[in-house]
């Protein structure tokens, strides 16, 4: 987005210079990502005109521009010659858009350029260069010249897509004050054209139809302000749309009306359907995608672009100008399709101000008739102006338990209204209408955002730090996993917070939460889990040469699309050799007990049992087991099946463990905390006969959970037997807390035994 200082100040009244207005802007969310101060053509004098030898219309100039060295200049106008005072553009002036660089023409070097008026945005002059009055003071600019600001838009705040929006929350920071804009509509005018809506995609169309325009240039201000920020001028119709594109956020477009037929209809595109945009590409439609059309076909595809017939020219003497609202994820979607990005639909798809279409309408007309003449022989309305309906119960107090910060009622009250909504009190229950243009802002705590930066981050620090107790303290304890996992040689990965709906579906059976407006195709929802953008970072570094990795993720998965219907998840991959080749040792690749041993590490010594049942889609049939305590999942781990990593072209074996609720680790449980015993474990050892096929982890687990002070079981014997039996044999380790009987022990001998005859079809072995 960019914009000029002088613009800004059509809405905001400061005394601020540009470089802290940029500063400001920053502070409160909108990052001014450069600051351009354009260097202004300047008066200079030709001292010798001579003739290209390699052109039939070209002049070699020597011309002095005050530096006190001659400039050679390559010029065509017709009217170049000695004595003349006309307007040089040195290199890294702005003219119509383009910046201007020293080159050769011709094979002559040319440092800069002399200007026409109308290239200067003075008048409409292009027959040759400016002549300057012979008084003029060589070295003077010619025009003034204005910073030019130039922001990265975040996705959430289309508001900022307007001058007179950015406006608003400099004046609400307290850097000026803000100028109300003297909105108005058109008076109804009836006409012989209607607009008919046959699409829910587009709740408002509103037009006028303005005759007997004489199409002529814009004025100087809005001329020198496109021309400022790379748009380049064409004439007062179309540089109104542009103008008010930027100027409102209000996407607009101009058609010739006598090349439109009978009335103007908004519908679905047919499948198939054929149209040709304003460059003179064709495009192929699908039915998702929304036209304005008329009696003989298509003249604008919807929010993105104008057509090819009925485009305004400078022939054009009537003509019909259009306002409307269209539904955001209509025109992205049919943008990203088609492959055209336009001024109209990056705003569009972003979710513009949807009750401003009639103001906006009234103030292009204005702006067109007053340089272009002419009359208004019809205005029409199509659907209804949508009505703000968010009503956000919010109460002051809220902001500390966000925060941690007390800031009075009264403050919270005068931020927002400043940002132009509307309170309505009873006592501490607050009901927060937000301007139509704030699309962004639908609960709670989107309100303490937007009082938070306002109010100054800087502010909240100092009084955070001044409040802070000395003995309170912080504990994270998803920082303390991540550290044990990096200090395990496991190197921390980060994605965004979407997934692609193919690999979710391949990688298990859970709920897939799509987007309605995704960024790209393959990032279109809400990810349930971390495994499959784990699974991309793998197949891209194999792709490069980089088979080994060791890493992990601690991030939100979501499991519904309401807000609360999220959780925290930690996925481990590891891919390849477990260390790098060296002469002092031999390597091995990495296998599940690996990232089996991770989990453990984050039992903090907790008792488990493990499970080698129901394998989800993504993990080997075989290798694979689940970490339980009673009849909780804690984790799960396992090799990556065959055939998901064939799907996704992976050729490296890879060893995955996933958490899916971080908070059921004991390490993120403070009741869970393991207790010290003061007195000395006992050790006991069984022998079990059992099916060959038996895992020997369903003895040790059975064992494990017969009773509490059981800390441990360790597998020392196993061997085959006949008709299909085998026997294992294992010590458990007892950590009792208080003294035990020989009768206490008795029992819990026993427990074990009927636990694990019990649940693995065992039979305790005598000899």
């Amino acid at each position: 987005m960019k914009w000029t200082y002088d613009w800004l100040k059509d809405y905001l009244k400061t005394d601020a210079d540009a470089s802290r207005v940029a500063d400001t802007l920053t502070c409160i969310g909108l990052e001014v990502e450069d600051l351009i101060e354009p260097v202004a053509p300047i008066a200079a004098k030709i001292v010798e005109c001579v003739a290209h030898e390699n052109s039939d219309h070209l002049h070699v100039l020597k011309v002095d521009d005050g530096s006190g060295k001659l400039r050679q200049v390559v010029c065509g106008a017709p009217n170049a010659r000695v004595g003349l005072i006309s307007a040089l553009a040195k290199p890294g002036c702005i003219i119509e858009g383009h910046e201007i660089q020293s080159g050769k023409l011709r094979g002559v070097l040319s440092d800069g350029m002399m200007c026409s008026g109308r290239e200067l945005g003075i008048n409409d002059d292009h027959s040759g260069i400016i002549e300057l009055p012979e008084d003029t003071k060589i070295g003077a600019p010619i025009i003034n010249t204005e910073t030019v600001f130039d922001a990265g838009i975040t996705p959430n705040r289309p508001d900022y897509l307007a001058v007179r929006g950015i406006a608003r929350d400099l004046a609400a920071s307290g850097l000026g004050e803000y100028i109300e804009s003297k909105d108005e509509i058109l008076s109804p005018v009836s006409g012989t054209r209607k607009v008919n809506i046959k699409t829910d995609k587009c709740p408002v169309y509103q037009f006028c139809e303005i005759h007997d325009i004489k199409i002529g240039s814009s004025s100087s201000a809005i001329k020198s302000r496109l021309a400022a920020i790379g748009i380049n001028p064409k004439n007062a119709p179309i540089d109104t749309t542009n103008y008010i594109c930027y100027d409102m956020a209000q996407p607009m477009h101009c058609f010739d009306a006598d090349e439109i037929q009978g009335d103007i209809t908004v519908r679905d595109a047919e499948k198939g359907e054929k149209f040709t945009d304003l460059f003179g590409n064709e495009h192929e439609l699908s039915d998702t995608d929304v036209v304005i059309a008329d009696e003989k076909g298509i003249l604008a595809l919807a929010g993105v672009v104008g057509g090819a017939r009925g485009m305004t020219t400078d022939n054009t003497k009537n003509i019909i100008l259009e306002s409307a609202y269209f539904n955001p994820v209509s025109v992205r979607k049919t943008s990203k399709r088609i492959g055209v990005s336009t001024d109209s639909s990056y705003r569009y798809e972003r979710g513009i101000d949807p009750t401003i279409t009639g103001i906006a309408l009234s103030k292009a007309a204005k702006i067109i008739m007053k340089a272009c003449g002419g009359k208004i022989v019809g205005t029409e309305i199509g659907g209804e102006i949508p009505q703000e309906t968010r009503a956000i119960s919010y109460s002051p107090e809220l902001f500390k338990k966000k925060t941690g910060i007390d800031m009075d009622a009264s403050t919270q009250r005068e931020i927002l209204k400043s940002l132009g909504f509307e309170i309505k009190e009873k006592g501490n229950a607050w009901t927060i209408i937000p301007t139509p243009a704030r699309v962004d802002i639908e609960i709670p705590e989107n309100i303490v955002s937007d009082l938070i930066r306002i109010y100054g981050y800087e502010n909240i620090a100092k009084i955070a730090k001044h409040q802070a107790s000395d003995s309170a303290t912080h504990k994270d304890f998803y920082i303390g996993i991540k550290k044990e996992l990096a200090a395990r040689g496991l190197n921390e990965a980060k994605a965004y917070g979407f997934g692609d709906s193919k690999i979710e579906e391949l990688l298990s059976d859970k709920p897939v939460i799509k987007i309605a407006n995704p960024i790209i195709n393959n990032m279109d929802t809400a990810r349930n889990g971390l495994l499959g953008t784990m699974l991309g970072f793998v197949s891209e570094n194999e792709k490069r040469g980089y088979p080994d990795l060791d890493m992990f993720e601690l991030s939100t998965v979501f499991d519904g699309d309401m807000p609360g219907q999220q959780h925290t998840q930690i996925c481990i991959v590891r891919t390849g050799n477990n260390s790098p080749r060296h002469w002092q040792h031999r390597n091995r690749e990495t296998d599940i007990y690996d990232v089996k041993a991770d989990l453990i590490a984050l039992m903090h010594g907790q008792n488990f049992t493990v499970s080698s049942d129901n394998p989800p889609r993504w993990a080997h049939p075989f290798r694979y087991g689940v970490i339980m305590q009673g009849r909780k999942k804690i984790a799960e781990f396992g090799e990556l099946s065959p055939i998901v990593a064939r799907a996704l072209k992976i050729k490296t074996r890879v060893n995955i463990a996933i958490v899916d609720d971080v908070d059921n680790l004991p390490c993120a449980r403070k009741s869970h905390e393991p207790k010290l015993s003061e007195f000395q474990p006992i050790t006991r050892d069984f022998a079990f006969i059992v099916d060959s096929d038996m895992p020997a982890e369903k003895l040790t687990g059975a064992a494990l959970s017969a009773d509490s002070r059981i800390t441990n079981v360790v597998v020392f014997d196993s061997f085959d037997l006949q008709d299909g039996k085998k026997s294992i044999a294992f010590t458990i380790t007892i950590t009792p807390m208080e003294n035990m009987s020989d009768d206490d022990l008795q029992k819990l001998q026993d427990a074990v035994i009927k636990n694990v005859e019990k649940k693995c079809n065992a039979q305790i072995r005598d000899k």
